[in-house]
């Protein structure tokens, strides 16, 4: 099974990255193949700033993509941005959404993270799993958004830089319980 883990934040030093690291370190050990794609690299323009060339991608789209057609499962994972998801996400999202982009959410498994600095992380989730849920009907494909979530907090706290757990056996505990959810509805739905 390949995993694409997306790092949503675009700020240098981001927690995202930390979280992303950390789930790449999981599924590993477990023998499954990942890829990070952080979203610090991000250059998708907006609607009005011109079109994705698919054919001629920019490196970060061109990892992006390729990522997302090798992955079974795509983890999302998402900073709380004003009580929402961050814009790169959903411009992500919004750009992606397409027609032209079908494959790249068609047999997929979608899995969402939230991260915080303090106690939080569930709004960002809930507003992804509704974009997901959306473009999955919209597009008529077959995909599925896990209904299992993992709310990351106090992440600089619990999480290194290079993603090492720091000792804390809830947040241990949570994230492998997460992971084992995923796999679980991954391979229910590769059956």
């Amino acid at each position: 099974m390949n995993f694409c883990i997306v790092s949503g934040s675009a700020r240098a030093n981001n927690n995202t990255i930390r979280l992303a690291k950390a789930i790449e370190k999981l599924v590993t050990q477990l023998g499954f193949s990942a890829s990070v794609i952080d979203f610090e690299q991000y250059d998708i323009p907006l609607i009005n700033q011109g079109e994705i060339d698919r054919e001629n991608p920019t490196s970060f789209q061109k990892s992006l993509i390729e990522n997302m057609q090798r992955a079974e499962v795509i983890l999302i994972i998402s900073p709380e941005y004003n009580w929402s998801t961050t814009p790169e996400i959903l411009n992500w999202l919004h750009r992606f959404g397409e027609t032209k982009f079908i494959d790249l959410f068609q047999n997929k498994v979608f899995a969402t993270l939230g991260v915080s600095t303090g106690k939080g992380g569930k709004a960002p989730v809930l507003h992804l799993n509704g974009i997901l849920n959306k473009i999955i009907s919209f597009m008529e494909i077959e995909s599925i958004v896990s209904p299992r979530i993992f709310e990351s907090h106090f992440t600089k706290e619990v999480l290194d830089e290079d993603g090492n757990i720091q000792g804390n056996e809830q947040f241990t505990i949570g994230l492998n319980k997460f992971i084992a959810y995923t796999i679980q509805i991954a391979n229910r739905w590769f059956k």
